[in-house]
């Protein structure tokens, strides 16, 4: 039996797509359950480390045109992955800083300007319901939580333990102040605060770098399993030719666009187990990049596969973007 939240986060604005993600669920898909969990997941983790979670606790995950949230109590977060504005009940705070969100203020990441998705992490993390051990939003298969709608709310947890006063040039305060709890500040001695206030960021933490969108995603391909079933020019035409991100990509994969490759052979090929970064070409010839709502089986021959460490570009490459495939 679990114990009431104590806290909620509101959502005020919920904008193109905004979930609950994490670390995903790993290890299911011999019973058809795919991974999920944060498509870039280097800045969701940094996201969390700025607030002083554990790198797979639950963030959001927003595409494109941002969201509003309204938490409760008081909370750290930071918004982070893709660059956007971010607004504290209309007062532009840090990019990528923890920054303290009183309660029933309006926390708000704007529209994406370079990159897709934006991260929003907070001090406890958001706890919602787990499914199979994750509490991410899969869009395929439609467990975990739903996509968020205005007026949904989502419990948030309690910090795993209060954090050291935060230093000077750590916590940015929503009127853009930077606090000082040293020995003492510019105006006498800090003040020490409750461990409801002191929650959150590590001690010291000032601005980390972020990495920045893909001006053209390179995506390095170990050919196979299916690369046979595919003409000579057509391994060459993936490996060399450009290819632009399609505008018709989401969780589930990032579709292409570009030249077609040409099979040289046309049976149907009985439904085999994929994974996350697999190359699946269509009858249309252009190749799908799997994300982490992949089906974890599939009809259409795959030629290759990207590691996982180069698909976190994928999550923050706009349409239109360059893509080419090389040799791993």
């Amino acid at each position: 039996m679990t114990s009431t939240p104590a806290a909620y986060l509101h959502v005020v604005r919920s904008g193109a797509l905004t979930t609950v993600q994490d670390a995903g669920r790993p290890g299911w898909a011999h019973l058809g359950v795919g991974r999920s969990g944060a498509l870039d997941a280097p800045a969701a983790r940094l996201a969390n480390r700025l607030v002083g979670n554990p790198p797979g606790a639950a963030v959001l995950e927003t595409t494109l045109t941002g969201c509003a949230v309204r938490p409760d109590r008081p909370v750290v977060a930071v918004v982070g992955g893709a660059g956007c504005p971010v607004r504290v009940d209309g007062r532009p705070v840090a990019w990528g800083e923890p920054v303290r969100v009183p309660a029933g203020a309006v926390l708000e990441a704007g529209p994406a300007v370079t990159g897709l998705r934006s991260y929003l992490a907070f001090a406890g993390g958001l706890e919602p319901d787990e499914v199979l051990g994750s509490r991410s939003a899969d869009l395929l298969s439609g467990l975990g939580p739903a996509p968020l709608g205005a007026g949904d709310t989502v419990p948030l947890g309690d910090p795993a333990k209060p954090s050291d006063p935060v230093e000077p040039g750590g916590l940015v305060e929503p009127s853009g102040r930077v606090e000082s709890s040293g020995p003492a500040g510019p105006s006498g001695p800090a003040k020490r605060r409750g461990p409801a206030e002191r929650c959150g960021p590590p001690a010291a933490a000032g601005p980390v770098p972020w990495p920045g969108a893909p001006v053209e995603l390179v995506l390095p391909v170990h050919l196979g399993p299916r690369h046979d079933w595919f003409t000579a020019p057509a391994l060459r035409t993936l490996l060399t030719a450009d290819y632009r991100v399609s505008p018709h990509s989401n969780r589930i994969g990032l579709r292409t666009e570009g030249p077609a490759l040409e099979r040289s052979r046309t049976e149907e090929l009985p439904s085999e187990g994929v994974v996350l970064g697999a190359i699946q070409v269509p009858p249309d010839g252009r190749p799908v990049v799997f994300l982490h709502d992949h089906p974890t089986t599939g009809g259409y021959p795959v030629v290759g596969v990207v590691a996982e460490r180069a698909l976190a570009g994928a999550a923050q490459a706009v349409p239109g973007t360059r893509l080419r495939f090389v040799r791993a």
